[in-house]
């Protein structure tokens, strides 16, 4: 599913639309009526970790922030000349998801999927599915044949069409309504208030690195594809109790999430693609075969992890049942 870099680029979309009234609506959602957002006023666009956030007031209400006047965007403007890691590609996951992947990233959605809305509230909470995305002024195409043969294009959950001609379009994705964004700045990696300390303080616990990593208590937006990267360039071994890393470790690894999660960023901004050098590849950089297992913790939830054995050496045997990549 989308990690924070990709929301908070769906968020960027969004923002030119803040202060324009809905004219017209559409969609499949079928847990959103969806025409009761006819006629409302975007009045604030936000993300926290790898939620989207949508605030509508009755049209003849006060008109919130504009786009430019928000801290993403003065985030985004300070990192505009921070160095990209790629140089090709465009927006969302390096390859195509394998059959496992599909299936570990589908239960992540439903495991991760917002909680039930507290009441109706004028905030539109979008929590994105495997291939969730947002698109301005344009609908998705399809690129290629389904499993039957067709070429269809992607249904939107919802089409919003604002008085001023432009329109949003919502692919795979839940809706709901709630009294105000569930946030908490300091857990958000791509925040200027992450908080370092906290998140230090979770990856000491004796659980696997890969596991704290995920947990979006303390590193809100951390997803699949930056843990196995970050993992990879700190050169630590997935299944590492964090109480068994020296703290210097630890703060590389750190430093990693922050300066791969913003770097991703920054080229997505750009139109830029990633450049994976261990998710779901064969061989890491320096030509050494990796190894696939699914990880997690006992009764919670199991991701796919690719790792090299020679670049990242175990502290101790792990659990879980890890087999060469094919």
């Amino acid at each position: 599913m989308p990690e924070g870099p990709s929301v908070r680029k769906f968020q960027l979309l969004t923002s030119p639309f803040v202060g324009q009234v809905v004219a017209k609506v559409g969609g499949s959602s079928r847990k959103l009526s969806v025409n009761d957002l006819n006629a409302l006023r975007l009045q604030d666009s936000q993300v926290h970790g790898k939620n989207l956030y949508l605030a509508f007031v009755a049209a003849e209400g006060p008109v919130g922030p504009t786009g430019e006047e928000t801290v993403l965007q003065r985030e985004a403007a300070c990192g505009a000349h921070c160095p990209a890691q790629g140089q090709q590609g465009q927006d969302g996951a390096p390859h195509p998801h394998s059959q496992d992947e599909e299936l570990q990233e589908a239960q992540q959605s439903r495991s991760e999927a917002p909680e039930a809305a507290e009441g109706r509230g004028n905030w539109l909470r979008i929590h994105f599915g495997m291939f969730g995305s947002v698109r301005a002024n344009e609908f998705s195409r399809a690129s290629r044949a389904n499993k039957r043969g067709d070429w269809k294009d992607p249904v939107p959950r919802l089409v919003l069409h604002f008085e001023s001609g432009g329109f949003l379009v919502f692919y795979n994705c839940r809706m709901l309504w709630c009294s105000s964004p569930r946030a908490d700045p300091a857990s958000d990696i791509l925040s200027v208030e992450f908080h370092r300390g906290r998140a230090l303080r979770a990856l000491c616990a004796p659980d696997p690195v890969c596991y704290t990593l995920l947990d979006q208590r303390y590193f809100s937006g951390l997803g699949n594809i930056i843990k196995n990267e970050i993992l990879y360039l700190a050169r630590i071994h997935p299944l590492t109790p964090g109480s068994l890393l020296a703290l210097s470790d630890l703060e590389r690894l750190l430093d990693c999430a922050v300066q791969f999660s913003s770097e991703w960023l920054h080229n997505k901004l750009r139109g830029q693609g990633l450049h994976p050098q261990v998710y779901q590849k064969e061989q890491c950089p320096l030509g050494h075969a990796l190894m696939k297992g699914t990880f997690g913790p006992s009764g919670g939830f199991k991701r796919l992890t690719w790792w090299c054995p020679q670049c990242q050496p175990a502290v101790l045997p792990g659990d879980g049942d890890p087999s060469p990549v094919t």
